[in-house]
């Protein structure tokens, strides 16, 4: 995650950034499951993948809905704009706040008393000058269930997050192997994580987000023998489209197999055997370990 010390001054402040921007409008889009988002843990022979990439890549979503957005202030009052959906050095969780669309959760992620923990987030710069909005307070309380529920206890204190220790920060962004000290803690968990998110109580109120990100079919359990099988052709097919597919093959193969060691599942050491000899290190590295686990079930 060098790109967070290699852009800090261009975080530092919003005009630092862009020197021409006056204002900023702050925007959410809602993307609370229907049903329970920690269902699928339970079934150790499917993958879990996080809420948010169950469907299309919410960048392309929400960058759309926020270019129809800009393209009005344009066309309307002749400001200049810069749309931002997660792609550069902005600071979303902070701004979100100060617009009061919420706050930032104990958990490091905004929290909305509308829409609980689950919201994408997004910006608009502009050249136009628009009176600020009320900050939002903080409203966590002594609440402390999403740190609670971290599997891996990646939160050393309230507010703070060891991304190292993350789950979401192991099967996305970590490039070489999985530390074995956490492959336990993951579970079935291939693609993110939403423990902390689900854990939150102000997540009572919010409400089913619109289909266009419900989560597809095929990715809310899919079966982990299904992935384990995949070559980079098909996972590509697969995942075209999906935010899953920008960590490559093999990092979403070597979450699968860890998948498959934590599940307990005989059936599924085929799947591992074959890819014990995958030309990359890091997914035979990755099977030979979930042989040995699932071997350690079968001895008596």
């Amino acid at each position: 995650m060098g790109w967070m010390a290699e852009r800090t001054e261009q975080r530092s402040h919003p005009k630092a950034l862009w020197p021409e921007a006056r204002s900023i409008i702050a925007l959410g889009l809602a993307y609370a499951p229907e049903g329970d988002p920690l269902a699928t843990l339970a079934h150790s022979e499917a993958g879990n993948i996080s809420v948010y990439a169950r469907n299309r890549d919410y960048h392309d979503v929400a960058k759309g809905m926020l270019k129809h957005l800009g393209q009005f202030i344009v066309s309307r009052f002749g400001a200049a704009v810069k749309v931002f959906v997660d792609t550069a050095p902005v600071l979303e969780k902070p701004l979100a706040q100060q617009a009061g669309l919420g706050w930032q959760g104990k958990h490091t992620n905004l929290v909305s008393r509308a829409h609980g923990s689950w919201l994408f987030l997004g910006e608009i710069y502009t050249t136009l000058s628009i009176p600020p909005d009320v900050p939002h307070a903080d409203r966590c309380g002594t609440c402390t269930a999403c740190l609670a529920a971290c599997p891996t206890q990646a939160f050393p204190a309230p507010y703070r997050l060891d991304a190292t220790r993350c789950i979401s920060y192991l099967t996305i962004e970590h490039k070489g192997a999985i530390p074995v000290e956490f492959r336990a803690a993951m579970g079935n968990r291939i693609y993110g994580c939403d423990d902390c998110l689900a854990a939150c109580p102000w997540n009572r109120f919010a409400h089913a987000a619109h289909e266009k990100l419900a989560g597809l079919p095929q990715n809310v359990a899919p079966p982990l023998a299904e992935l384990a099988a995949l070559d980079d052709a098909g996972f590509r097919a697969r995942f075209t489209g999906s935010p899953i597919k920008r960590i490559g093959r093999a990092r979403f193969i070597r979450n699968v197999l860890i998948a498959i060691g934590n599940s307990a599942d005989l059936s599924l050491a085929a799947a591992a055997r074959h890819l014990a000899d995958d030309p990359d290190p890091v997914i035979a590295e990755a099977a030979t370990w979930a042989l040995g686990r699932l071997q350690q079930r079968e001895t008596p």
